[in-house]
């Protein structure tokens, strides 16, 4: 008779474990992210910023995805949505030129190890001699930050791409390469140029030819089209001209809208697309866009504590937070749009803020820390 019990409790007992166990894991798995909304609704209140889109995702299931404020607040009023199209700024230097960069070494057309003046024949001068695409793809060129974009425009009138990388390849390094890190836009628009030159097709053609369309970024590109403007994120007004769908960044104005530092315009859903491509090792939804190898040299650090791309634990790795895993990577823009990644638990955080609209006043630096410690306190 306790034999007879024993087969039939056993089983049972079992059963209600796994049940048990499964349930746990769902609820942890499902981790109700609504305090996100009190961070983002006192920003706004605050005045950081009029409006945004926050996604968290974890592998292929988008787990949080809301909209609140609006896209803009003068000279009139848009209430912002999910599908709202934002001036990605920065976050164009890894997703759109470095990804370009490393397809581009992953069918051997080019080498990391390359000198930018094999390409750039005017670049190798002033100290620049011994730069590498890898120490331009880790701000590590001894290039300046930044020039003049006002300056240039003034002289050579707006676009002017040619004069200004005439400009960058006439300008002296500031430190030997590989010996500093310092975060440059002129880099990245080299980079992007040598993208040019060797594939023969702009970044903006060639990253939706191997990057977006392959991938359905359906509203990820360059210069978006007018018929966008009425679902785009406002940026600054700029003498008496508000930018709505013309790129914030004045340098990338200076190239037409169509650079290696910034210009890229998308959703936090196409956004989402590209992470899960990544923390696929360059595969989404049986699409290949990079090789794994590629992947890792994107995400993972190679000097100063940056990759061929991301940032992971350099002075502007703030943005993942205090409790984020050492290995998640990320990358900011200044328009007040972020990604950070964690490919251990393979969860993403996407938030785009429209801080620069309507003055240039906003800051987004909370919402980006405060979001990246609920989501990975969540998964701790």
């Amino acid at each position: 008779m306790n034999l007879i019990r024993a087969i039939i409790i056993f089983p049972t007992l079992l059963l209600c474990t796994i049940i048990s166990c499964r349930f746990v894991e769902k609820k942890s798995y499902e981790y109700d992210f609504n305090e996100v909304d009190c961070v983002v609704k006192e920003e706004i209140k605050k005045g950081s910023f009029p409006g945004a889109v926050v996604l968290i995702g974890k592998a292929d299931d988008i787990l949080y995805w809301r909209a609140f404020g609006d896209q803009v607040i003068e000279p009139f009023r848009k209430p912002m949505n999910k599908d709202t199209v934002f001036d990605l700024a920065s976050l164009t230097k890894p997703i759109a030129t470095a990804t370009s960069i490393m397809i581009l070494n992953d069918r051997k057309k080019i080498e990391l190890d390359d000198f930018a003046g094999t390409y750039l024949p005017a670049f190798p001068c002033h100290g620049k001699e011994e730069v590498r695409i890898r120490h331009l793809l880790t701000h590590t060129s001894g290039l300046p930050a930044y020039t003049n974009a006002s300056k240039l425009k003034e002289l050579f009138g707006s676009p002017c791409p040619d004069k200004l990388i005439e400009k960058i390849c006439s300008l002296k390094a500031l430190s030997k390469p590989g010996e500093e890190f310092r975060y440059s836009c002129l880099g990245y628009i080299v980079l992007a140029k040598i993208v040019e030159l060797v594939s023969g097709e702009s970044i903006d053609d060639f990253t939706t030819e191997n990057v977006f369309s392959p991938l359905k970024m359906k509203h990820t590109t360059y210069n978006p089209p007018a018929a966008w403007e009425k679902d785009i994120a406002a940026t600054q007004i700029v003498e008496g001209q508000l930018l709505r769908g013309t790129v914030h960044d004045p340098l990338a104005r200076l190239m037409g809208g169509i650079s290696g530092n910034a210009g890229l315009f998308s959703t936090a859903y196409d956004l989402s697309i590209y992470c899960r491509m990544l923390l696929g090792s360059g595969t989404w939804n049986a699409v290949r866009v990079l090789s794994p190898e590629a992947v890792s040299m994107l995400i993972t650090v190679q000097s100063h504590g940056r990759a061929y791309g991301f940032d992971v634990n350099s002075r502007y790795s703030w943005v993942k937070g205090s409790y984020s895993p050492q290995n998640a990577f990320c990358h900011t823009g200044y328009t007040g749009t972020s990604i950070v990644c964690d490919p251990v638990s393979r969860t993403y955080i996407i938030i785009l803020t429209n801080k620069s609209h309507p003055h240039d006043e906003g800051t987004s630096k909370q919402i980006r820390t405060k979001v990246a410690d609920i989501v990975f306190q969540a998964y701790r």
